[in-house]
């Protein structure tokens, strides 16, 4: 239990850093660690990616929230691309998160590693991702983007447990927006997300809660991830924006791939 814990508290320092680096809120390092956690403490089988997958959208409600509020107070949010854009990811996430209950774990694990693999073809492939020319005015998004986009990065976002910064940083950056700028507005973004899939997740009828589970979001988990990643958004918060655009992009690839790797070891 002192190891499992430890492990998911250096986890959670790491997600403090991708969470205001890049983003994340922490999807793509809280799902694969705390299913292999589960995985190595013999839990059953079935519910490990759905738990894995519940305390992901319970840690990110916290850590988004939280890094959010630094970028605010940093004058770096726009709200033209918050608003009303988040309002119908809120409503494609209430629709994800109830998809995935029904959802085997298989196929969610296996449903998390396409969705990466796709994200990173089209950032290497596609022009406007890995280098960006400022602009002074930025493109705004079209109603398009924002009705049925919105709603299908909650969707697939909340399904599997990892924001939507994977699919908002892009669309940002291609509007011309630096990638300090880009990554900033994920987090803000990603918090209708993950209170739609905390509560969705938290209320789900399981076969094997127990003590320390509300629904399928493992609480102890949750707070050892917490207790590594909040004091780490506190420190983090002070470095974002001195990072070089090429460097910041490059890596936010180079991160996405590593957790692919992580995600698809048996």
């Amino acid at each position: 239990m002192l190891t499992s814990f430890s492990t998911l508290l250096l986890f959670g320092c790491l997600t403090g850093i991708t969470t205001v680096l890049f983003g994340f809120g922490g999807g793509f390092i809280t799902v694969p660690a705390v299913y292999a956690v589960l995985k190595a403490a013999a839990r059953p089988g079935p519910d490990a990616m759905h738990t894995a997958v519940a305390t992901s959208a319970a840690v990110m409600v916290v850590n988004a929230g939280a890094a959010a509020l630094a970028q605010w107070r940093r004058g770096r949010l726009r709200r033209a691309y918050l608003w009303p854009l988040a309002a119908y990811i809120t409503v494609g996430a209430a629709a994800g998160s109830f998809v995935a209950t029904l959802i085997g774990g298989t196929a969610l694990r296996m449903l998390f590693a396409a969705y990466l693999l796709v994200t990173i073809a089209d950032s290497l492939l596609r022009q406007g991702f890995l280098t960006v020319a400022h602009r002074t005015r930025p493109e705004p998004l079209g109603r398009g983007t924002v009705t049925f986009g919105g709603m299908g990065i909650g969707l697939v976002a909340a399904a599997l447990g990892v924001g939507g910064s994977v699919m908002t940083v892009p669309l940002m950056r291609r509007r011309g927006l630096p990638m300090a700028e880009a990554t900033a507005m994920a987090n803000p973004l990603s918090v209708p997300v993950a209170v739609a899939g905390t509560l969705v997740y938290a209320l789900a009828p399981t076969t094997s809660a127990g003590a320390g589970q509300l629904g399928y979001v493992d609480l102890t988990a949750g707070a050892a991830l917490l207790a590594g990643s909040l004091p780490t958004i506190a420190v983090m918060r002070r470095v974002t924006g001195r990072v070089p655009d090429r460097v910041h992009s490059a890596a936010y690839i180079m991160l996405l791939v590593v957790v692919l790797i992580v995600a698809l070891l048996p």
